[in-house]
């Protein structure tokens, strides 16, 4: 069974406990700048928005690749930047809508969620709940279900 990231930000506080377990599993240190994961801030609104990689069917940064260093990760699902082979022309970068694959002038390279081998860190350290790890099929209809039944309530 395929899972994906699921992030609810009505859940988010903002702690930024998922930047600082992403950046320690991909890089070994505390330091959300490095981070894969990142979280919005809207100051206008008072809301905290967790925001990663979707690993898009379409996956427009694969596709893009010139040298074919993003592969797909059967067993996840993810699409992961091979850092063999990566030659740090940012293509993939450009190719993204979601702004989600970013350039590691450290590295020379682009790195982006990998689902952290299937088991993310964002989603394990979360203490809100707020970035969950569930089946790729769900649609979230039960959710869809209650907010119409609220909404038509509502109307009465």
């Amino acid at each position: 069974m395929q899972k994906s990231l699921y992030i609810d930000p009505e859940k988010c506080t903002g702690c930024l406990q998922c930047e600082m377990a992403c950046s320690f599993e991909q890089t070994g240190v505390f330091n959300p700048s490095q981070s894969r994961i990142k979280v919005f801030s809207f100051e206008e609104e008072g809301r905290k928005v967790p925001y990663t990689c979707t690993q898009c069917d379409e996956a427009w940064c694969m596709q893009a690749c010139p040298v074919d260093s993003i592969k797909l990760d059967a067993a996840t699902g993810a699409k992961v930047v091979q850092d063999d082979t990566c030659v740090g022309c940012k293509v993939c970068t450009i190719s993204c809508p979601f702004g989600t694959i970013n350039y590691v002038v450290e590295t020379g390279k682009v790195a982006k969620c990998d689902l952290c081998g299937g088991d993310p860190a964002c989603a394990k350290a979360c203490p809100t709940d707020a970035i969950t790890f569930v089946d790729a099929n769900w649609t979230g209809l039960d959710k869809m279900r209650k907010w119409a039944a609220k909404a038509n309530d509502a109307s009465l």
